[in-house]
């Protein structure tokens, strides 16, 4: 099996406490969220500099790499070190060359401004690439097991609970069992945390539901059939464009979930609704 690379474990404080006046006046101990800036370099060469809490940074800075196809495989990266010192991620890869370096200078001279919170670029060609992205048809998602993972999904939601200003992103088993949750101060910086993560362990996505308290943008869609995941959840709403790349990918896509409330969109051939009970008579 091939190597997996080095990584360091150098997460931040998630929360900090600061003090507020409540509406009659009073000092309010109060839990934020953290805001860290951390540069990404990949063979000492600045990529960008994402703003992120710090709870997976290495999974975040792989992640990003994997969802704007400037890597191709886990294998590639040997090395993965966060110095919080000064607010760095460096990425070393197993065979640095000059011809991959021009390689990745041509992919980041082509970008697509989008609507990311705080990460609103795309770079090279992934547009022109959705014709390639194949998502299986032979999975199903029952209404009970969407019901299952939003109330597992608001289980998880801790920081947000305490301290607000985040966007929960998790990525679920095809019973509604949580995989992996990261919260972030951006959804793409979440997304792109699982889908790191996801190259770490070895996950396969072609079975999974994805699921982001975010709204459904063209470049979320994009991301998440990236992954090969077919299922595609969201509390919020959806754009236009991600509609519309959501039924050109053919993605299960779910928004305006919450509690037992939900918008079927698109992908609608993956979906099983339960069956109404018969009346008797």
């Amino acid at each position: 099996m091939p190597h997996l690379p080095k990584i360091s474990r150098a997460t931040r404080p998630l929360t900090f406490e600061v003090e507020a006046l409540n509406e009659r006046g009073e000092a309010v101990p109060t839990p934020i969220a953290g805001e860290n800036p951390l540069t990404l370099y990949v063979d000492k060469r600045e990529v960008v500099t994402l703003m992120t809490l710090g709870q997976a940074p290495e999974a975040l800075a792989i992640g990003y790499l994997r969802n704007q196809r400037l890597l191709r495989s886990i294998e590639e990266i040997a090395d993965v070190q966060v110095d919080w010192e000064t607010d760095s991620v460096a990425i070393t890869t197993r065979k640095p060359t000059q011809a991959a370096a021009r390689k990745m200078k041509v992919k980041m001279t082509k970008r697509t401004v989008t609507t990311g919170c705080g990460q609103g670029t795309v770079f090279g060609d992934l547009m022109e690439e959705i014709d390639t992205l194949k998502l299986r048809n032979d999975v199903r998602l029952p209404e009970e097991t969407l019901y299952a993972l939003l109330d597992a999904v608001r289980r998880h939601e801790t920081i947000y609970k305490s301290a607000g200003a985040v966007h929960g992103c998790a990525l679920a088993s095809a019973d509604a069992e949580i995989l992996n949750f990261v919260e972030d101060v951006g959804r793409h910086n979440a997304v792109d945390a699982i889908a790191g993560q996801m190259w770490l362990d070895r996950v396969d996505g072609s079975d999974k539901i994805f699921y982001t308290t975010g709204r459904l943008t063209s470049e979320m869609v994009i991301k998440s059939a990236q992954m090969q995941i077919p299922f595609l959840v969201s509390r919020s709403g959806l754009t236009q464009m991600g509609f519309e790349i959501a039924n050109k990918v053919g993605i299960t896509m779910i928004g305006r979930a919450v509690n037992k409330h939900y918008l079927l969109f698109t992908g609608k051939h993956r979906f099983v609704k339960t069956a109404m009970p018969t009346m008797l008579a």
